[in-house]
């Protein structure tokens, strides 16, 4: 491919047609949108998209540090022992892979609540200290990898389906490396949010210079389109979290304002599938 050639010749989620031109102009170009799923994507070219990577080849990767890395732990630790419960299994019964692991911050807190994990990172940096932190970790890509057909009672892949031009194609590996009835956790954006809706082009997460990589933009429909043609069942898909307003964008007053509003419309914006933070759990069927 010319590291000219945009990215995403067609929607990745698998939908006919052709893309069409959002109102969401960005520095690279506006994001173009399926008419048919929602899914909206980048027009950054491979050469762009390659350079904002790099961010994340170094040593402290994604680790989180002071509040929010006790506020990191409660949350994961709650979507990591609603999984378990989810299968009626004990942490330490729990076979578990960690896609995209980055320098360890989601190995650390499984390991702490008994989990037995380990993890994938093509970021050498980072994974170099995922495995100084004592946790197997494969430095490459999950399909080098070669695990087991049916190894894993759980799968995490958080912050990294919007860095995927082919997000079936780990889809369907991640398929079968998972036991019968396994879950698949999928952490990432809600393009269809009414934060994306009301900031637009000035929401933070579309913004590649900011969050490198960040290309492809699922929303709640179009992910479930992805989960069926990758033949796993929808067990949920939760959002949560709202934004009416970037502080750098507006004055203190109007912050206040936005802070009001994101409160008072925080419960309707989880209730209607709104909210900009999306988790889906995704389960393999116990029959072929």
């Amino acid at each position: 491919m010319n590291p000219e050639t945009p990215l995403f010749p067609a929607c990745p989620v698998g939908c006919p047609g052709e893309l069409e031109t959002s109102g969401i102009a960005l520095p690279e170009g506006s994001l173009r949108i399926c008419p048919k799923c929602g899914q909206l994507l980048s027009a950054c070219s491979k050469q762009w998209f390659a350079d904002s990577m790099q961010e994340f080849n170094q040593p402290e990767g994604t680790l989180p540090s002071g509040k929010n890395a006790l506020r990191y732990k409660n949350r994961m630790g709650k979507m990591l022992a609603d999984a378990a419960a989810r299968l009626d299994k004990q942490p330490i019964e729990m076979e578990t892979l960690d896609v995209g692991c980055s320098s360890g911050a989601l190995l650390r807190v499984a390991g702490d609540l008994g989990f037995s994990v380990c993890g994938v990172e093509p970021a050498t940096a980072a994974a170099t200290t995922a495995r100084t932190l004592g946790f197997e970790v494969f430095d490459g890509l999950l399909e080098e990898t070669a695990y087991a057909d049916n190894r894993f009672d759980l799968v995490t892949l958080f912050e990294v389906i919007e860095h995927l031009t082919e997000p079936a194609d780990l889809l369907l590996e991640i398929r079968r490396i998972l036991k019968p009835g396994g879950i698949l956790l999928v952490g990432t954006g809600n393009g269809a949010s009414w934060t994306a809706q009301v900031l637009g082009a000035k929401w933070e997460y579309f913004d590649i210079s900011l969050h490198g990589g960040h290309i492809s933009f699922f929303n709640p429909a179009s992910l479930r389109l992805l989960a069926k043609r990758c033949d796993f069942d929808v067990a949920s898909i939760q959002t949560s979290k709202v934004n009416f307003a970037e502080r750098k964008d507006v004055g203190p007053v109007a912050y206040r304002f936005s802070r009001a509003a994101r409160e008072l419309m925080l419960w309707p914006s989880r209730w209607l599938g709104k909210s900009h933070d999306m988790l889906a759990t995704l389960q393999k069927p116990e029959q072929p």
